[in-house]
């Protein structure tokens, strides 16, 4: 009788075991007040890229991190930079400019700027040879793959944008 007893709490307890679901974290919301205020801080300046919250997934496998962008209306830019180890989705909130992405950047230098290291990790910068050029506007989203050379070359309305990006090296620090 024990013998059985036994097996049955062993059972009981394997099959229990394999039902629990894995340990996933919780959802993390970003209201939409908190990232038009940070919009309109950002508005003020040029350009300026904040960091919302930056949350470890799946038990701190990787990290996963929202930002706010804006790029102030400008008819000439050439700021390109790659990151080396974070791939990033743009979603265009509102504003309109011309995009410049792929090729290669020409006489590329590491960032040293510790904030930006800090909103995106390990990066290059320069200019843009042999790039891919078009319009994105309000509503737009664009996927950059690490080690892709982006930027602006031309900001027609001001740009708005939040980015999501994925931090498989945990480089961004969560908050």
């Amino acid at each position: 009788m024990k013998t059985i007893l036994a097996a049955s709490i062993a059972v009981l307890l394997a099959a229990a075991a394999n039902a629990a679901p894995a340990p996933g974290g919780a959802a993390t919301d970003i209201s939409n007040a908190d990232v038009q205020a940070m919009a309109k801080r950002l508005s003020s300046q040029p350009g300026g890229d904040e960091l919302l919250r930056v949350v470890p997934i799946n038990n701190g496998e990787y990290n996963v991190a929202v930002a706010v962008v804006h790029r102030a209306k400008a008819a000439k830019l050439d700021a390109t930079l790659e990151h080396s180890q974070i791939a990033e989705v743009y979603h265009i909130i509102s504003g309109s400019g011309t995009m410049v992405s792929d090729g290669g950047i020409e006489n590329a230098k590491p960032s040293t700027d510790p904030h930006t290291l800090s909103v995106v990790g390990p990066s290059s910068g320069g200019k843009i040879a042999g790039g891919h050029t078009r319009k994105i506007s309000a509503g737009d989203v664009v996927i950059v793959p690490p080690n892709t050379a982006h930027g602006w070359s031309e900001v027609t309305e001001e740009l708005v944008y939040l980015v999501v990006r994925m931090d498989p090296k945990k480089v961004l620090k969560p908050n």
